[in-house]
Parts: C-alpha cells; sequence; structure tokens
C-alpha cells in the first residue's frame, strides 16, 4: 500500500472493534463545534471526511498549522465553538501563535495524531514526536493522551467540557499505536 494509508490490520483490534472517528463527530457535534480546521492528515482522514459533508460546519483546509489558532481565537470571538486537527510534526509550527490563546485565555481545543513513536518508519518525525507533549506544556497548553478508542471518546469529551466551559487551552494526543502503523 503505497499512499499513506493504515491498514486495518496496523489498527489493531481495538481499531476494527470500533468506529472511533465517527464516535468522536457525534462527540465533538454534541459540544456544537461549527469550525475545524485542518492540515491534510492521514491518521485524521475519516474525522475529514465527516466533518467536510457537514453543511453545520465550516471547515478551513490549513497550509501551516499555525493558521488554525487564529481561525479557532476569531471563532471564538464570533460565537463559535471549533477543533484543529494536526498531527504532532505540525506542533512545531505553532508554538509562537500558541501565546494568544494562553494569554488571552481563549478556549482550544486541537487533535494532535502522533508520529515518531510507536512503529515510526521516518527518522525525520522522531525529533518533533519526542518533543511535543512537553513542547505544549512548556507554552502553556494542557495536554491529555489517548491510545485507545474509549479512553480517546472520554478523553476529548472531558477536553471539550475544560476547553469550552472553563476556557482552557487543551491539546489531545491521539497515540501513533491508536491509529496502527502506516504502511508506505
Amino acid at each position: 500500500m503505497g499512499d499513506g494509508s493504515i491498514t486495518a490490520e496496523a489498527q489493531g483490534e481495538a481499531g476494527r472493534t470500533r468506529d472511533w472517528p465517527s464516535d468522536l463527530y457525534q462527540l465533538l457535534k454534541r459540544h456544537d463545534v461549527r469550525q475545524m480546521s485542518y492540515v491534510p492528515d492521514a491518521g485524521h482522514a475519516r474525522l475529514i471526511q465527516l466533518f467536510r459533508s457537514d453543511n453545520d460546519v465550516t471547515c478551513n483546509v490549513l497550509t501551516t498549522e499555525e493558521e488554525g489558532i487564529a481561525i479557532a481565537a476569531g471563532a471564538w470571538l464570533g460565537g463559535l465553538r471549533s477543533v484543529i486537527l494536526m498531527q504532532s510534526s505540525g506542533v512545531g509550527n505553532c508554538i509562537n501563535m500558541l501565546s494568544l490563546p494562553v494569554i488571552a485565555r481563549l478556549p482550544l481545543l486541537m487533535l494532535v495524531t502522533m508520529r515518531g513513536e510507536w512503529a515510526e518508519f521516518n527518522p525525520w518525525q522522531v525529533p518533533m514526536g519526542l518533543a511535543t507533549e512537553r513542547s505544549l506544556e512548556a507554552v502553556g497548553i494542557r495536554t491529555m493522551r489517548a491510545s485507545t478508542p474509549d479512553d480517546l471518546i472520554a478523553i476529548v469529551g472531558s477536553a471539550a467540557t475544560l476547553a469550552y466551559g472553563a476556557d482552557q487551552q487543551i491539546a489531545v494526543i491521539l497515540s501513533q499505536r491508536l491509529l496502527g502503523e502506516k504502511k508506505w
């Protein structure tokens, strides 16, 4: 498979027993998310597809991840809740821009798919994979890690409540094991 997709076998038993992207989409809809920003990513592909097919959600394709931070701030100031989907390698692009929601105490919810950890084949992904959570925490973003579909739904529910209800800045880390091994 040369398209960067993730095989069902690579997702493991948990990935085959639960359609977590659909569950996650429904959860975010219950939290009234109306804006979704993303850089295309195989780990988020199904969730992106679900949001893009929803006429009640504005979807923003980003050229670089930090644009999503500004869009999320603008959405909140305009009365809308948003979520940003990105890969761990994009976190490094956001470090300066993350000061906006932290200093202004604006709600922020990011879902970050990991690279550079479990079964990684690309050595270029490893350094940022090692630094992702520490980098986010160093600039004031709370991180919560999910490694199973059940954990993911519970953690994103908690993160959404914290972000939108308590004006917190949260990054939910989707472990590479949850996503499955990429085959190129």
